[in-house]
């Protein structure tokens, strides 16, 4: 253990000498509240230390004592429902102790080493075993079961396991390893946050994550154990798409990260999660939800550690085999924190100050997402699917954090601040958004949906696209001088974007659509547009088609309830055909 002095205190970065012995990452107590750092800089025996709680008082003399371990999460039975800060302190046991503002110096758990859990084994006495392998179970929430592995590390033959009630550290089986020797297994791992968990390997993501949001699933859709970033500004609906992603998504577990959010922003989050009803279970969504809060006010350091904290924990509950989404709201702000502590360190500055390597741990970030099998004598996939916001300075993507995620990230839902003063929400613009998943989503789609997915999604992206290039002709000559044929193109995306791409996140039926339920939709709109195309040419008037009674019906379809849309959608595609058919004889008749 490395003890040194304090010869430099700058905001949350703290200088100490006499530090030869600690190494890069290591977790230090300063001063003599004993403050949480982390070392972030070797210069001879000289530590530079990013200290997560305020150093206001700290002044040179004052001691640094190493702890000789790196930053790291506690891992066990009682993480979820939990709301921890940027460095896995609980915040409801902390209000409990210290009252509402966190306490320097404060010294407790991340999670409570003396409740009892019921361990059922699912391995007996003999059984080989290695790191990974599943040995039991505790039932954690209704709805999730913690399984307990075994160590990395560790392999050989179970000595001993029993069932019971056991608190996390005490021993719930014994391996006895290739030379004797007996290792207890407890239910409580550690884990470094800044390293990545093991897998067995990874796999390609051509599996849609369902999010039931039809802007996302049918145009910009995103893999399981995929990446997606989502750039806007401020009111934009960057906070609404991300809990509409972690309510609705078919995903086993939730970890949100608030990093630098305002205050009231997580509020909101702290006060709606346990409120919402998850749609699988009927139970509250904080029983698959993991919540940390790191606040604007809070010490710009422990934003930093928040993201690693966050996607620690997610990998855990991935290599379990579960399906796990990651909402980082947002790294804009983790971003700043970076570049705060890159200027204290006099570091050569990058782009608009941040520092030369803001890239390179933004990569370090995403890439821990991905398709896995785990590790384990029985293969079990799990995925981890990570979905960064990015709160640009008045929404310029040419920001350097943007630039350097776009870079990174293979889904891009840029949000645009123009649809959302028009009420049009999620504010996604299909026009900038791009998905780099569209190919192999889009043959799963094809095999498992509907064999013409991938035909709907091309025809209406080229909609949408002659779309704004006519808008621009109106703009110059009037919506009056465009051919019976471009008004209805106009028409037909125009009805796309209310009918189809719109989507009210506070309606009950609106805020979700299956993926079966979004093709019948986007399938009646175009079959209104081809039905159109046909009567125009057989000579009938575009007004006439325009007033027809059935577009109301059609514009009412993402209302239906998913049990009674086939019935409706077919009773709606059949009075189409029987309107068309009357306009066109109509039309023929008086010819």
């Amino acid at each position: 253990m490395s003890q040194g002095k304090i010869v430099k205190v700058s905001g949350p970065l703290v200088v100490a000498e006499g530090m030869r012995d600690a190494n890069m990452f290591d977790v230090v107590r300063v001063g003599r509240m004993g403050l949480i750092g982390e070392i972030i800089e070797m210069r001879g025996d000289k530590a530079s230390i990013q200290v997560y709680e305020e150093t206001s008082g700290l002044g040179p003399g004052d001691e640094v004592t190493s702890t000789g371990a790196p930053l790291s999460v506690e891992l066990a039975p009682g993480i979820l429902e939990m709301i921890f800060d940027g460095i896995q302190r609980p915040l409801e046991r902390i209000k409990e102790m210290t009252g509402s503002n966190i306490a320097r110096g404060i010294d407790v758990t991340a999670l409570d080493h003396d409740r009892k859990w019921e361990f059922v084994p699912t391995v007996e006495v003999g059984a080989h075993v290695v790191a990974g392998d599943i040995i039991g179970t505790v039932q954690e929430t209704s709805v999730v079961s913690h399984k307990i592995m075994i160590p990395f590390g560790v392999e050989g033959e179970i000595a001993s396991i029993e069932a019971g009630e056991f608190t996390i550290v005490q021993p719930v089986a014994q391996v006895k390893k290739a030379d004797g020797s007996l290792v207890p297994i407890t239910m409580l791992r550690k884990w470094p946050v800044r390293r990545q968990r093991p897998v067995d390997h990874k796999m390609s993501p051509d599996i849609p994550m369902v999010t039931g949001q039809r802007v996302i699933d049918t145009l910009f859709p995103i893999a399981r154990g995929g990446t997606a970033a989502v750039p806007g500004p401020f009111g934009s609906g960057k906070t609404v798409v991300q809990h509409q992603m972690a309510k609705w998504s078919d995903v086993d577990i939730v970890v949100y990260i608030g990093c630098g959010e305002r205050g009231n922003e997580m509020t909101d989050v702290l006060r709606e999660f346990p409120e919402l009803k998850d749609p699988k279970t009927g139970e509250s969504i904080m029983k698959r939800t993991v919540l940390i809060a790191n606040t604007s006010d809070m010490p710009v350091a422990a934003r930093e550690a928040s993201i690693y904290t966050g996607i620690t924990i997610a990998e855990y509950f991935r290599d379990m085999g579960y399906a796990v989404a990651i909402m980082a709201d947002s790294t804009s702000r983790w971003a700043e924190a970076l570049r705060e502590m890159s200027g204290r360190l006099e570091e050569m500055p990058g782009e608009e100050g941040y520092p030369a390597y803001l890239t390179s741990r933004l990569a370090q970030f995403y890439e821990r997402a991905g398709r896995v099998i785990c590790l384990g004598s029985e293969k079990r996939e799990g995925s981890l699917t990570a979905i960064g916001a990015v709160s640009p300075a008045g929404g310029d993507n040419s920001d350097p954090v943007v630039q350097a995620t776009l870079r990174i990230v293979k889904v891009f839902w840029g949000l645009d601040s123009s649809l959302a003063y028009k009420r049009h929400f999620p504010a996604i613009n299909w026009l900038t958004s791009y998905s780099l998943y569209n190919d192999t989503i889009g043959q799963w789609l094809n095999e498992n949906i509907n064999p013409n997915w991938t035909k709907l999604h091309s025809e209406t992206m080229s909609i949408l696209q002659v779309e704004s290039e006519l808008e621009e002709i109106v703009k110059l000559v009037g919506y009056d001088s465009l051919s019976p044929a471009d008004r209805l193109t106009l028409e037909a995306a125009r009805s796309i974007r209310e009918d189809y791409l719109q989507q009210n996140a506070f309606d009950g039926v609106d805020t979700y659509t299956s993926l079966k339920k979004q093709y019948g939709i986007l399938e009646l709109v175009l079959k209104f547009y081809h039905e159109s195309q046909q009567a125009l040419a057989a000579g009938a008037a575009v007004n006439d088609i325009f007033a027809m009674d059935t577009r109301e019906k059609i514009a009412r379809a993402k209302y239906v309830e998913e049990d009674e849309f086939e019935a409706y959608a077919a009773a709606t595609a059949q009075e189409l055909e029987d309107e068309m058919k009357a306009l066109t004889n109509k039309e023929v008749s008086a010819s």
